[in-house]
């Protein structure tokens, strides 16, 4: 074998400038198995010492501790230099501008049934009408039996009811919100002016023009001597405030359990004049509701003489009128909740 403490000096040197021309952690780590390592030419300088004089041995030891520590000092030098930049790339990388301006988080907003809601009541209100509410499950009495439609009337299968499951007695997710007339004609001696808006039921499909889940606002007018014309007149108000004061109404004869006689409602189209387009089918009118004069049946069940009050009930889908006034041509978006959609009612 070579002379050990020139085989050192050699690989000592080597391994220096291996260390100091590594670019990465793992060309690091090869540098010091290379010189370190078990089967390094100073590891086998190592192992020969068995075999060398005391005097041998002691420069031999003394040079390898020597050359070790050089090593080992170079590598831990090389591994800071790396861990210091792996730590500059960090907090470029992660770096925040504190003078860039922040990102504001967008204010939430009524939604678009709700601020058509609330439009729709002030209306009425202004006209008179207090607002009434009622709960969304109701009693088969409530939804069915008080508006006069009994047990086996054919008008209760046009209504695609949700029976609610389990309960004692017949409990349904109301289907309208006309159940509110009785409750408030109970709750009054007349004479009596409410709307009252609120969430219906129905087993209909989700598609642009129908949902199960809906919204409704009904209108209740008892008192003595009431006719169609009040209606007619109270309708009117109500189509010029939302549609323009223009506004024409026609009432066509139509058929509902709860009044008699009944009306569908009508409007010129907002969206052609009247001049006819695909929304309105060609006929230049629009339907907006059902009306009619308060069916003797329903005055009974709430405790009024037909004899001696009467009275006018009409009742909306709330998304029916925000579709013909805003316009919306599909049901879906006001459910949907996209804010693309949404940020259209931004005000």
């Amino acid at each position: 074998m070579s002379d050990p403490i020139t085989v050192i000096e050699q690989q000592t040197a080597v391994a220096l400038e291996r260390i100091a021309g590594a670019t990465t952690t793992a060309e690091l780590r090869e540098a010091e198995i290379a010189a370190l390592g078990r089967k390094a030419p100073m590891s086998q300088v190592k192992a020969s010492l068995a075999q060398a004089t005391p005097e041998q041995r002691k420069e031999i030891g003394r040079a390898l501790n020597e050359a070790r520590a050089a090593i080992e000092s170079a590598l831990a030098e090389r591994e800071g230099t790396f861990r210091a930049a792996e730590e500059a790339a960090a907090l470029q990388r992660d770096r925040i501008d504190v003078t860039l301006p922040g990102r504001r988080t967008p204010p939430g907003r009524p939604h678009p049934i709700s601020m058509m809601t609330e439009w729709l009541v002030d209306i009425f209100v202004g006209m008179g009408f207090n607002v009434a509410e009622g709960p969304e499950i109701e009693t088969d009495w409530y939804n069915f039996e008080a508006l006069n439609m009994h047990e086996d009337h054919p008008a209760r299968t046009m209504q695609d009811t949700m029976f609610v499951q389990g309960a004692q007695s017949t409990l349904v997710a109301r289907t309208h919100t006309s159940p509110v007339q009785i409750r408030s004609m109970l709750a009054s001696e007349g004479p009596l002016y409410v709307v009252a808006p609120g969430r219906t039921y129905r087993r209909d499909p989700f598609d642009a023009t129908h949902s199960p889940v809906f919204h409704q606002i009904e209108g209740l007018a008892v008192d003595r001597d009431i006719s169609l014309a009040d209606l007619k007149g109270v309708l009117t108000e109500f189509a010029r405030a939302v549609f323009g004061p223009k506004q024409k109404v026609r009432l066509r004869p139509s058929y509902f359990p709860f009044t008699e006689p009944s009306a569908e409602v009508d409007v010129v189209c907002p969206r052609c004049g009247g001049n006819g387009c695909g929304p309105c089918s060609r006929s230049g009118w629009m339907e907006i509701m059902g009306a009619g004069m308060v069916h003797p049946n329903v005055l009974r069940a709430g405790e009024y003489d037909p004899a001696a009050w009467s009275g006018f009930a009409f009742g909306m889908g709330i998304e029916r009128i925000a579709m013909t006034a805003w316009p919306v041509g599909d049901i879906r978006n006001l459910f949907e909740n996209d804010l693309r959609f949404l940020g259209r009612f931004a005000g």
